[in-house]
């Protein structure tokens, strides 16, 4: 095949935005090959729904799969609905992936385009190097060459709370991973149900038994036993805030806490420090972010990603009914039973400990971050072959601020990249839509940069 072929390895959200800025900004140029082992591409995890009740936790105005036309999404929606599309409202999930695929086939058949985008359904199981190039090897055994690969996996699989080895990770009444299709199905009506975690997985657990009409206890417990916020109507624009030079970290949350305190809405200021949270933290040092993983994660994941109003108002309307209780402590053990399931639990604060019984238990502690440990095994063959390592803090993989790969040895990979939550550990804010959009448009234009100095150093050789 004449041109230069980019590989990216996973079809959903951050994959499919790359291939739209690899055949945006490289007219004539490149060819993509779209690897996506599940079931639909442009989807991934989050927008595979087809719940009407599942909706987005970021405002349709943001949502714009490019950067430089931030009203794309809202302007779509208009069109189907054959209405104008309020920037504040909250989409369902599943419309969002109906625009990501509905994008990716205009830029498929565009001019600039046609034959240069091949869309994979397969599994990637390695990438190696031979012969100045790349290869990717899948699952049905055949091999692609590439001059460049991207790994774009998204979200890994929920985080194993109870080992594999276990027989308790087999029982019947409990649920390791809330969006296998069909998981929430066995639930009765009235049955007890415990939910390990209370962040957005929670609340997507609770709205969808909700809508179910389900009426038994639901009890969400975590380590803080915090919901995530909800989004409000903004009241103005975020408020710019940045980190002063040498500034020790806790000096710099106080003065944004106190900036915060002074605004009738404290989403303003959040908004503005997560406009520029990726340079603060690049400036951390690694024990500064290792103190801040441990002790500000859990409040900056409730205030960072909120609730849309409607989810937060069935919410409210759980707790208040009685239907609904979230509580902090730390699960101790978990033991089956015939037709249910006790917990040993500790409260937060305190030292005694108590052991309840439900007949479901639901792991909601989010994906699992740590590559070591990843359900996919092209991430782990790079780990094991010296071609990625794990970031400091085991959250994906190490990059450096291009996207590169980090190998073993601390060497930069030539044309392997990461984006989007695969990178956090180097950028930390890179999973929501808006960050992950922006990421996309620099790595297509730092792909088509590498590939042409490699091809014009190839050249000169």
């Amino acid at each position: 095949m004449n041109g230069r072929v980019v590989v990216i390895v996973g079809g959903g959200f951050s994959g499919s935005l790359l291939a739209l800025q690899l055949l945006r900004q490289s007219a004539g140029g490149l060819h993509v090959y779209l690897v996506e082992k599940g079931d639909a591409f442009a989807r991934g995890v989050a927008y595979s729904t087809c719940r009407p009740d599942h909706l987005l936790n970021v405002r349709a105005g943001n949502m714009s799969a490019y950067p430089d036309k931030p009203a794309h999404f809202q302007d779509w929606l208009a069109v189907q609905t054959g209405q104008p599309a309020d920037p504040f409202s909250f989409a369902p999930r599943w419309v969002y992936g109906d625009y990501l695929q509905a994008e990716l086939r205009a830029a498929a058949q565009s001019a600039d385009a046609v034959g240069r985008l091949t869309l994979v359904g397969d599994e990637v199981t390695d990438v190696v190097r031979t012969a100045g190039r790349l290869v990717v090897r899948l699952a049905v055994g055949r091999a692609i060459q590439a001059d460049a690969v991207v790994m774009a996996t998204g979200h890994g699989a929920p985080a194993e709370i109870v080992s594999r080895d276990s027989r308790f990770s087999r029982d019947p009444h409990y649920v390791c991973d809330p969006w296998t299709k069909g998981a929430l199905d066995r639930i009765k009506q009235d049955d007890r149900v415990l939910l390990l975690g209370s962040g957005l997985t929670a609340v997507d657990v609770i709205t969808s038994l909700d809508v179910a009409c389900h009426r038994g206890e639901v009890v969400a417990l975590s380590r803080h036993g915090q919901l995530p916020r909800r989004h409000m109507r903004s009241a103005g624009a975020a408020v710019a805030w940045e980190r002063q030079p040498g500034e020790p970290l806790s000096r710099s949350l106080r003065r944004f806490r106190q900036q915060a305190d002074r605004l009738s809405d404290w989403r303003r200021a959040f908004d503005g420090l997560r406009e520029q949270i990726q340079d603060v933290w690049a400036s951390l040092s690694a024990v500064e972010r290792r103190r801040a993983l441990r002790h500000l994660r859990p409040w900056w994941d409730v205030h960072r990603h909120r609730m849309a109003p409607e989810i937060a108002i069935r919410i409210d309307r759980g707790i208040a009914e009685g239907r609904l209780r979230i509580v902090a402590g730390r699960m101790l053990s978990l033991r089956a039973e015939v037709g249910g399931v006790t917990i040993t639990w500790r409260p937060r604060t305190h030292t005694s400990v108590r052991a309840d019984r439900t007949e479901w238990v639901i792991n909601c502690t989010g994906p699992e971050g740590d590559p070591r440990r990843s359900g996919n095994e092209v991430v782990r063959r790079l780990i094991e072959n010296g071609l990625a390592r794990p970031d400091p803090l085991r959250l994906g993989l190490d990059v450096d601020l291009d996207g590169r790969l980090i190998g073993l040895n601390g060497d930069r990979q030539d044309r392997l990249y990461g984006l989007g939550p695969l990178t956090r550990g180097a950028l930390w804010e890179v999973t929501a839509v808006p960050d992950i959009r922006l990421q996309a448009s620099r790595l297509a234009a730092r792909i088509a940069t590498d590939i042409a100095e490699a091809t014009q150093s190839a050249l000169a050789s």
